[in-house]
């Protein structure tokens, strides 16, 4: 025996829906009316059970239970598997996040098929509870009900997008320098908008084929009407995230652009100043070489005089035994030592570029 959460709908209006598929299924062939089932993660024995109670195709049935599709429809035969994927905005962690819903759509019946609490079906089923001429028109008239909460849920997710990329642009063109930091957030944001994408991307398609296959299916022309509207919501909310995710692209090249614009100034500046602190170099490098050609002129004109005043203060001692004190030629000799070594030195410099 399998528990399901269902309800039954005669002409629109409830009726007792047992809590067992097997009975809600033979219920479904007595009265004539039309069933919502809904089953909570269920196991592989419940889905054969439903396979086979209600004819669903068995590669539908192995799709609803692996999970993790992307939106889709499929026919088999008159029954129909339809994927969505609901979503909700995170604006703290600037996070959209996902769920997953598998509806099987047959001529009496919508078996809704969800893997965890979201998404809560809860809305979908009261907007259908308060039109009962609506609902009466079958399970398409269901289907376009999920279809419209389900769409109409991702107006607030792309409007929370936009609002965090209106942020973005702020920053982007705020005073001061672009901040690299900020690179993250838009390739953050736009992972976030181009998991989106894939989350609607196929619905206008979806919709335009149950539009397109209304004739052969005997779709009503309410039914059609509501459908339209879903196209429309669908084709607005695809265009606002397709611009979305054209925003962030840009943001990410403007911002690139911007950050390479301050590293090529702040690289100028480097260069500025390095060429000033070669400047400087190059000035002291200078001053110091003219320091050293005054150090060696002055060096070597203290070596041209110090050598007279050896040999002058050699002579000038007072010692009794001074041989060439006596000599003729002594006085002449230390005139002549003193003029050639002054002479010698400087022409020693001179040639060394001392002097």
């Amino acid at each position: 025996m399998t528990a399901i959460d269902g309800r039954m709908y005669v002409e629109g209006r409830r009726a007792t829906c047992p809590s067992d598929l097997e009975d809600a299924a033979d219920d479904l062939e007595r009265s004539g009316g039309v069933a919502w089932i809904g089953l909570m993660d269920p196991g592989p024995e419940e889905l054969e059970t439903a396979a086979a109670r209600f004819g669903l195709h068995p590669l539908a049935v192995e799709d609803a239970h692996k999970g993790h599709q992307r939106a889709k429809l499929e026919r088999y035969g008159d029954t129909m598997f339809v994927v969505l994927r609901p979503a909700s905005y995170d604006d703290r962690r600037e996070s959209v996040d996902f769920g997953e819903v598998h509806l099987f759509v047959g001529p009496q019946f919508v078996i809704t098929v969800r893997h965890d609490a979201v998404p809560d079906l809860s809305a979908a089923r009261e907007a259908l509870e308060a039109d009962p001429e609506f609902l009466a028109k079958g399970p398409e008239a269901m289907l376009t009900a999920f279809l419209d909460v389900i769409v109409d849920g991702y107006a607030p997710v792309a409007a929370g997008l936009m609002n965090d990329i209106d942020e973005v642009e702020d920053s982007l063109f705020g005073e001061g320098n672009a901040d690299p930091a900020l690179s993250e957030r838009i390739y953050r944001l736009l992972a976030q908008v181009i998991a989106l994408q894939r989350a609607i991307g196929s619905l206008p398609e979806m919709v335009r084929g149950l539009l397109r296959g209304a004739d052969r299916y005997g779709t009503g022309d309410e039914v059609q009407n509501r459908l339209r509207n879903v196209l429309d919501h669908t084709i607005r909310v695809t265009e606002r995230v397709d611009g979305a995710r054209s925003l962030l692209e840009n943001a990410l090249t403007v911002h690139s652009t911007l950050v390479t614009m301050d590293q090529n100034e702040a690289m100028r500046r480097m260069s500025s100043a390095s060429l000033a602190q070669g400047e400087e170099s190059r000035r002291l490098a200078e001053e110091t070489i003219e320091q050293g050609e005054q150090v060696k002129k002055i060096s070597s004109w203290a070596a041209i005089l110090f050598t007279p005043t050896l040999i002058a203060s050699i002579y000038g001692m007072n010692f009794d035994h001074m041989p060439e004190l006596h000599w003729t030629w002594g006085y002449p000799l230390a005139v002549a030592l003193m003029i050639g070594f002054g002479v010698g030195l400087w022409g020693v410099f001179k040639w060394r570029r001392w002097l």
